[in-house]
C-alpha cells in the first residue's frame, strides 16, 4: 500500500527537474521536512503543480493520497476535473475542509467534492475547532441546495508532529485533522485481505465506512461536523465484513433531532411555503460508475404522511463513485392545518455494471424522513428571501461588501440564509417569523401570502416582467418590501483591479459589493434610487449603536417619506477631495442611509449597508433594525422613533440621472449573470405548478434579458447543481492516463484564478497578496490564521 501526502509530492515534482532519478529517490526520504519548508516560505501553490502531482500520483498507483491545501475556487475546471481522475482511479483522496472558520459556506475545495473525504477539526474536549470551515457547500446555489459537509471530524488542534530542523511542535488547523484521517483509512485499508482489496477498497466503500462509524458529536450541526468524530474500531467492524453496496449520506433527516439537524430542525414545514430542498449524496461501493434504476419513491409510515409530497432531482449517472438526491419537499394544501410529524422513508435502487459477475450489481439506498409540521402561519409572519439575484465568486472577481476588509477581499460564503447569514436566520427564527427561500425570479412567487420580499446584498441584473410584477405586487397586492442594499462606484472598481500571472490577463471587480444599478431600475417605479457613494462610520437610532461599512447613501426618495440621515465619510474616488477638506475643518454632511415609504397597499424600506446582517465580517449587527423594519413592511407596525415627524420628508430627494451610479461598459456580465441573455423560467426550488413556466399571471415564454452592447455567453446549470438530472455527470469515465475529460464547454478564462497580484495604488490592494485566488492553493495551518504557522 502506497500513500501520499500531495505536499510532499509538489516538492518532488519540482526538484525532480533538476535531479535525477536516483537523487530523487533519496528525497522522498527527507520529504516531510522539506515540504513543511516550502510551505512555510511559498505559502501558496498552482494548478499546474498539482495537475503534475496527481498524474504522478496515478501512474506509481497511490493507494490513498492526502491534500492538506485548498481554495474557494470549485470552478478551476482543470483542477476539479483531476481529482475526479484521481479517484476514479481507486485513489481514495483525503483532503482538508479549511480554517476559515467559525464562518459558515466556507468550505474549500478539493474537500467539498463529494468524491473527496473533507475533514474538519476539532479539539480534545471534541469541540469543534473555531478554525475549522462550515457547511454547506455553495456549487449549488442559488437554484438548489448544498450538500452536507465536512464529512467527518479529527483531532485538529496542538497536535504534535515533527519541527523543520529536529524536535517536535505544537500544530493546529485542519491540515493537521486531514493526515490524521488518512493515517486511519490506512489502517483500514490494512483490515482487507490483498487479495480481495481491488474488489471491496475504493473511495466509495471508505466513505461509506467512516461516515457510518463516526461518532456524532453533541452540541455541533451536521454542517460542523458532518458524521462526526472518526471511529477507527467502529469503521473497522463496518469495512471487515463489507460487501459492495450504495447508500445514502447522510441516512436520515430528523427534524426532532437539534441542533444536528439544523437549520431544518429550526423551521417546520407547512403548506404553502417554497420547496424545502435537501441535498443529500449518493455513495456507490459497487463501481467507479453507476446508474439510478428507477425515480426515487416515498414510503410515508402512516396515513398522515400522504401530505407530504416529494419531488426528487438526482444523478441519473453516478460517477466517480458519488451522486446527489435532492429532496424537493411540500405539504399538500389539504394539510394547511395539520399539526404533528410525518414519517417516511425514500428509497433509491441503484445498480453498477458487473465486475466479474454475470449479472449487474444492483442495491437500494433508503433516507429516512422524520419531520416536524405545523399549520400554514399568517402572511404577516411569511418573509421571503432573495437568493436568485446573488451572485458570487466563483466565477467573477465579485468583491467583498465591506472594503475594510483587507484578508478576504472576495465575496465567496454563498451569502444565502444558511451561510454567512445563518445567525440573522436564527434571529428571525425567534422572533417568530418563518422565512423561505427564492431560487427564481420574482415572477415565480405568490405576492399574497408572503409579508415581506426580503432582499439583502444582490449583484444580478432584474428582468423586465419582475420589475413589473414586483410594482403591483408592492402597490396592488399589499406585499412588504425590504432592501438592503451596499457600495457601487466604478472609479473605486476600476481601482481594484489585479493583474493575473496564469492568464495573463487584468481582473476587475464585475460589480461592486451590490448591482446598484440594477437595484435603481427595480425601485424606479417608487421613485426611489441609491447612489454611488461610499459611507463609513458610527450612528446611533433609539439608542442602537451601529457602524456603517462601506454602505451607500440614498439619492432619490419621495415626499411623504421618513428619512434617517448621519454624517459619514465618503471614501469612494469621488469622495476623496471632500475628506481632505474636512480634514480641515469643514462640517461633514449628512447622507441619507434610511428610507421608509408607504406605497399604496404595500409598504417599503432601504438601507445603504447589507454588513450588519453578514455574519463573515461583521462589525455591529443592526438585527434590531431589521426586526423594526420587517414589524413596518409585514404587519403595518410603526416605531415612534423610525418614523418620527422630524425625518419626514416634505419634499423629495432627487437628483439627475446623470449623477446615479451607472452600469459598467467593459464587462460581459451575462458570463456571470443568471438574467442577461438567459431565459426568464421558474425553476425546481418554486412550487411545484410553475416549474418550468415563467411563473404567476404570466404566459410560458418569454424573451431573455440583454444589456446593451454585449454578446451572450449561457454557461449552462452549476456543477453538481439539483436542478434536474446532473448533465455534469452523464460523462464518460476517464481511464488511467487520460488527460483531459469530457465536460461541457465554458468560458475558459473566467475560471482561471489570479495567483500573483500587481497593486494599483490603493492601499486596500496591499493585501491582496495575501488572499486565496483563483489558481491559488494554500497549506491549511495554524487555526490562529489563515495561513501556516509551521
Amino acid at each position: 500500500m502506497t500513500i501520499l501526502d500531495m505536499g510532499h509530492l509538489l516538492l518532488v515534482l519540482l526538484l525532480v527537474e533538476m535531479q535525477s532519478v536516483s537523487v530523487l529517490l533519496q528525497i522522498q526520504r527527507f520529504m516531510l521536512f522539506a515540504c513543511l519548508l516550502m510551505h512555510s516560505l511559498l505559502q501558496v501553490s498552482y494548478t499546474s503543480w498539482f495537475l503534475d502531482a496527481f498524474n504522478y500520483a496515478i501512474a506509481t498507483n497511490m493507494d490513498v493520497l492526502n491534500l492538506s491545501i485548498g481554495g474557494p475556487d470549485y470552478l478551476d475546471l482543470p483542477f476539479v476535473e483531476k481529482v475526479w481522475e484521481i479517484t476514479a482511479n481507486n485513489i481514495i483522496m483525503v483532503s482538508a475542509i479549511g480554517n476559515d472558520g467559525p464562518l459558515y459556506g466556507t468550505l474549500n475545495n478539493p474537500a467539498d467534492q463529494s468524491d473527496v473525504i473533507g475533514v474538519g477539526g476539532i479539539d480534545y474536549s471534541d469541540h469543534i475547532a473555531s478554525f475549522s470551515s462550515r457547511g454547506m457547500s455553495t456549487w449549488e446555489i442559488p437554484h438548489g441546495y448544498g450538500r452536507v459537509k465536512p464529512d467527518v471530524v479529527a483531532y485538529g488542534r496542538e497536535i504534535m508532529g515533527s519541527k523543520i530542523s529536529t524536535g517536535c511542535k505544537s500544530l493546529s488547523g485542519t491540515s493537521v485533522a486531514s493526515p490524521v484521517v488518512a493515517g486511519v483509512v490506512c489502517l483500514l485499508v490494512s483490515v482487507i485481505p490483498e487479495s480481495s482489496r481491488q474488489d471491496i477498497l475504493n473511495p466509495a466503500s471508505m466513505k461509506q465506512a467512516l461516515v457510518e462509524g463516526a461518532a456524532k458529536l453533541s452540541g455541533p450541526n451536521m454542517y460542523e461536523q458532518g458524521a462526526g468524530r472518526v471511529d477507527l474500531l467502529e469503521s473497522f467492524e463496518i469495512l471487515k465484513n463489507y460487501q459492495p453496496r450504495a447508500s445514502i449520506f447522510p441516512g436520515v433527516l430528523d427534524y426532532t433531532d437539534c441542533p444536528y439537524s439544523w437549520p431544518f430542525c429550526r423551521q417546520p414545514l407547512y403548506a404553502g411555503a417554497m420547496p424545502v430542498i435537501f441535498n443529500a449524496t449518493i455513495l456507490n461501493g459497487m463501481g467507479v460508475i453507476g446508474y439510478v434504476e428507477s425515480p426515487p419513491m416515498w414510503h410515508p409510515s402512516n396515513d398522515e404522511g400522504n401530505l407530504l409530497s416529494i419531488h426528487f432531482t438526482f444523478s441519473e449517472v453516478i460517477w466517480p463513485w458519488t451522486g446527489y438526491l435532492a429532496l424537493h419537499m411540500q405539504i399538500k394544501e389539504e394539510g394547511s392545518q395539520f399539526s404533528g410529524e410525518i414519517e417516511g422513508n425514500v428509497t433509491l435502487q441503484v445498480y453498477s455494471p458487473p465486475q466479474g459477475e454475470k449479472s449487474p450489481r444492483i442495491s437500494t439506498c433508503v433516507l429516512h424522513l422524520k419531520l416536524k409540521v405545523v399549520p400554514t402561519p399568517p402572511r404577516s409572519k411569511r418573509i421571503l428571501w432573495d437568493q436568485f439575484h446573488s451572485i458570487k465568486y466563483p466565477p467573477g472577481y465579485i468583491p467583498r461588501d465591506s472594503l475594510d476588509v483587507r484578508n478576504d477581499i472576495l465575496d465567496w460564503h454563498g451569502d444565502h440564509l444558511h451561510t454567512n447569514f445563518h445567525i440573522m436566520f436564527n434571529m428571525l427564527r425567534d422572533a417568530g417569523y418563518h422565512v423561505e427561500t427564492l431560487g427564481s425570479p420574482l415572477t415565480c412567487f405568490d405576492a399574497s401570502q408572503y409579508g415581506t420580499l426580503l432582499m439583502v446584498d444582490l449583484e444580478d441584473e432584474y428582468f423586465e416582467e419582475e420589475i413589473e410584477k414586483l410594482r403591483d405586487d408592492v402597490m396592488n397586492t399589499g406585499l412588504g418590501l425590504a432592501v438592503f442594499a451596499e457600495w457601487y462606484n466604478v472609479d473605486t472598481m476600476v481601482k481594484m483591479r489585479f493583474f493575473d500571472d496564469n492568464t495573463r490577463s487584468w481582473w476587475t471587480p464585475v460589480t461592486g459589493g451590490a448591482n446598484v444599478p440594477a437595484l435603481n431600475d427595480l425601485l424606479g417605479p417608487f421613485g426611489i434610487a441609491f447612489g454611488d457613494k461610499i459611507l463609513n462610520g458610527d450612528f446611533s437610532i433609539d439608542g442602537e449603536q451601529s457602524r456603517y461599512a462601506s454602505g451607500t447613501d440614498i439619492a432619490r426618495f419621495p415626499a411623504g417619506g421618513f428619512v434617517h440621515s448621519f454624517p459619514f465619510l465618503d471614501s469612494s474616488e469621488s469622495g476623496a477631495t471632500q475628506n481632505v477638506l474636512l480634514t480641515s475643518g469643514m462640517t461633514k454632511a449628512d447622507s441619507p442611509i434610511l428610507g421608509l415609504l408607504d406605497v399604496g397597499e404595500g409598504r417599503i424600506a432601504v438601507y445603504g449597508d447589507s454588513n450588519c446582517l453578514d455574519s463573515s465580517h461583521m462589525v455591529t449587527n443592526c438585527y434590531w433594525l431589521l426586526r423594526k423594519i420587517l414589524d413596518y413592511t409585514s404587519g403595518n407596525i410603526r416605531d415612534s422613533v423610525l418614523f418620527a415627524d422630524s425625518v419626514k420628508k416634505d419634499a423629495a430627494l432627487y437628483v439627475e440621472d446623470h449623477q446615479l451610479p451607472s452600469r459598467r461598459t467593459d464587462v460581459n456580465f451575462s458570463t456571470y449573470s443568471a438574467v442577461v441573455g438567459k431565459e426568464l423560467v421558474c425553476r425546481s426550488d418554486s412550487r411545484y405548478e410553475i416549474w418550468g413556466t415563467k411563473g404567476y399571471n404570466l404566459q410560458v415564454r418569454g424573451r431573455n434579458r440583454r444589456l446593451p452592447g454585449y454578446p451572450v455567453f449561457d454557461l449552462g446549470r452549476g456543477l453538481n447543481s439539483t436542478v434536474g438530472n446532473s448533465n455534469l455527470r452523464r460523462i464518460k469515465p476517464p481511464v488511467k492516463n487520460k488527460s483531459e475529460l469530457d465536460m461541457p464547454v465554458l468560458v475558459a478564462s473566467h475560471w482561471l484564478v489570479p495567483a500573483v497580484v500587481a497593486v494599483t495604488g490603493l492601499l486596500l490592494l496591499l493585501s491582496f497578496w495575501r488572499i486565496r485566488q483563483k489558481r491559488r492553493r494554500r497549506r491549511k495551518g495554524s487555526g490562529s490564521g489563515r495561513f501556516p504557522n509551521l
